[in-house]
């Protein structure tokens, strides 16, 4: 009998959850606290995991039907926990409930188990400090959508025991996702900071005319996007020049007085901005085919996830 997890939240990434860790050959629960969701989010699962094994984007070693077999739906949140060795919340982004539902679990949760997080902004001292199990709790928070980014920020507490951050980095890579690990907890872990550096000075620029929207998606789609989804920052810095040393000689000085003109964050972002940018995107992507844009989203990340998956097999393979 393969291990077993429990996901708290049946919405859209308790879900892709519950592929992630099906591909990995877990027996999964999940739990909702309504028998209609979970019965439509086990549908939707199914379609999911059929349609990309149809597109041959499936992950792991068995089939769309086996991994379906893997997953079961709970209503009641004692037996979706019973016997997992890990459980992952995928409630909404709110201190109040987090706070709510953890207090739940921590009756649940075992000496033993990893009680993980999916929250994108909030640390786990702002939802775990009063449990009796705090030293179980951990944030583990994906990329949306996780089944193609494989990102995992995990964020420990100081609470947080050190064997609760190890085993969920090694249930992670199990199942083929790339974790790092934040030494403490910071305002929007690391993704969203960097990411949020990048929209500030998108925001900045749009404010001043610099550029337009489709402009400034033309810097990401054309340059940066394609240049970052195989290598970092830090990396494109040291293919850049004769290693990271010898850039910082000759760009460092130039760096620093571009960035004594960017914007100091935070920017704030504006409705007179927003409603510009909404109108340069309406022609193109009108609100109401967002979701048709959001699928057409996923299948290029699928077709890029496969792309990568089989570079890294010719990498080993050269090894």
């Amino acid at each position: 009998m393969p291990d077993k997890i429990a996901i708290v939240g049946s919405g859209l990434i308790g879900q892709f959850w519950a592929m992630i860790f099906a591909s990995g050959d877990f027996q999964v629960g999940i739990y909702d606290i309504d028998e209609g969701q979970v019965s439509r989010a086990l549908g939707l699962i199914r379609e999911k995991l059929q349609r990309y094994e149809q597109r041959g984007c499936l992950r792991g070693s068995t089939s769309a039907a086996q991994q379906a077999e893997l997953i079961t739906g709970y209503t009641d949140l004692a037996k979706c926990l019973e016997g997992a060795c890990y459980l992952q919340e995928c409630v909404p982004e709110s201190v109040e409930l987090k706070t709510k539902v953890f207090q739940q679990l921590d009756s649940l949760i075992s000496d033993s188990m990893v009680a993980a997080s999916s929250s994108s902004c909030l640390g786990p001292s702002q939802f775990a400090g009063g449990m009796k199990h705090k030293d179980r709790v951990v944030v583990a928070h994906p990329v949306n959508p996780p089944y193609f980014l494989t990102l995992v920020e995990i964020v420990p507490s100081k609470w947080t025991s050190a064997d609760v951050v190890a085993r969920t980095r090694a249930i992670m890579e199990k199942v083929g996702q790339a974790p790092v690990t934040l030494s403490k907890e910071v305002p929007g872990f690391a993704l969203n900071r960097i990411q949020y550096a990048v929209i500030n000075e998108c925001w900045a620029m749009l404010q001043e005319g610099i550029l337009s929207p489709e402009d400034i998606e033309k810097v990401m789609k054309n340059g940066l996007g394609p240049r970052y989804a195989f290598i970092g920052p830090l990396e494109t810095m040291h293919l850049n020049a004769d290693g990271i040393v010898d850039y910082c000689k000759r760009y460092a000085d130039g760096a620093f007085r571009v960035g004594k003109t960017m914007a100091s964050p935070p920017v704030q972002y504006d409705t007179e901005t927003a409603e510009k940018v909404q109108k340069a995107f309406q022609s193109s992507i009108p609100v109401e085919k967002l979701g048709e844009r959001r699928q057409w989203r996923d299948d290029q990340l699928a077709a890029l996830a496969n792309l990568k998956r089989q570079n890294d097999a010719k990498d080993s393979a050269k090894q």
